[in-house]
């Protein structure tokens, strides 16, 4: 077995404080989310995925896809949004084992409300903290690492 490369004093610096960075920063954002809007996260990333679909609509299977969730999670986090009226659910026509998760009118209402108060806590909380040349490098440092992440989940299939 090789001997671990550990990180040098700058590397755990970044580390770490990314990671204490995206602790805060999920949990800020979460807590203005649910505040603000009464959604929470999950909430938010089903209404906005399904509202940026041309018919509002996405199988369940590749929604727990984009969310990083198991089908059976998500099933149950659409059941309560369900019972708020936020999202329905229909039988998929071409297979009779899935399901499509259907925007509804109140969930879009509910996107719409919550959208403006996000993007400015988003805002607030990270994008005007930075200059433009961080927000470049933060594209492109994220994209490289989610390219390779990807990449990987793709080949390990």
């Amino acid at each position: 077995m090789d001997e671990p490369r550990w990180l040098d004093e700058r590397e755990d610096r970044a580390w770490r404080g990314y990671r204490r960075m995206r602790r805060l920063l999920d949990l800020e954002l979460a807590r203005e989310l649910t505040q603000g809007a009464g959604l929470s996260e999950p909430d938010y990333d089903v209404l906005s995925d399904l509202s940026e679909t041309p018919d509002q609509r996405l199988r369940l299977s590749e929604l727990a896809d984009r969310m990083l969730w198991s089908r059976s999670r998500l099933s149950h986090h659409i059941s309560r949004m369900q019972q708020r009226g936020l999202v329905t659910r229909e039988e998929c026509a071409t297979d009779g084992r899935g399901s499509i998760v259907v925007l509804t009118p109140a969930g879009r209402r509910a996107i719409e409300a919550a959208a403006p108060g996000h993007v400015a806590a988003v805002r607030r909380h990270l994008i005007d903290l930075l200059t433009a040349e961080e927000i470049a490098a933060l594209g492109a440092l994220t994209h490289r690492v989610v390219d390779h992440l990807t990449d990987r989940a793709a080949t390990e299939a």
